[in-house]
């Protein structure tokens, strides 16, 4: 289940206050439990995943794409798996990683792992948000935040596409509060 450190350092990890916390910025958070990761405990432990493999999963998962297509109008989905192997995690975290935007609406359903998103709040304070296993994440068109996997580096999710553009960055320039750098 999902964990939100506020500014102040409070760690919130009850879904519904977390979804108080975030309703300002049209952030949504669900607890989804399709029941399908019981059809392939395995490829949820591997690191490497074949096309074939990651085709699988995204189709297991099919309910949730419908699901997100009548709330939210995604036209295509794919599978993002990050492992400390993966040969593109310097690139995905240096893009990601920073404050930024984009034109479409993000969601995200977690398959495995875990990953932290930063949000900038309107009254300028910040929070971040640990997502984890069966967690479902929508941010809004617009909602400045930013990304990361955790330390484990393992994170498997279905990212949802209204358009091709979705998922490409606009930086802000914002920079991440010392208050969510320092122990509490």
């Amino acid at each position: 289940m999902a964990n939100l450190i506020l500014d102040d350092g409070k760690i919130e990890s009850d879904l519904g206050e977390i979804a108080r916390e975030l309703e300002s910025l049209g952030i949504e958070l669900r607890h989804y439990d399709p029941g399908t990761s019981l059809l392939f405990p395995d490829l949820l432990d591997q690191d490497v995943l074949t096309e074939a493999e990651k085709r699988y999963c995204v189709e297991l998962h099919n309910s949730v794409f419908e699901f997100i297509q009548q709330e939210n109008g995604g036209i295509w989905c794919d599978l993002l798996n990050v492992h400390p192997g993966s040969f593109n995690l310097h690139h995905l975290i240096a893009t990601y990683g920073r404050y930024h935007t984009h034109p479409a609406p993000e969601p995200l359903y977690v398959l495995a792992g875990e990953m932290i998103y930063g949000f900038v709040r309107p009254d300028g304070s910040q929070v971040q948000l640990l997502i984890q296993a069966q967690d479902y994440l929508y941010i809004p068109a617009g909602v400045e935040h930013w990304c990361s996997p955790t330390a484990s580096l393992n994170f498997k999710g279905i990212r949802y596409f209204a358009i091709a553009e979705a998922w490409v960055p606009n930086y802000t320039g914002t920079q991440v509060s010392d208050s969510l750098n320092k122990p509490h």
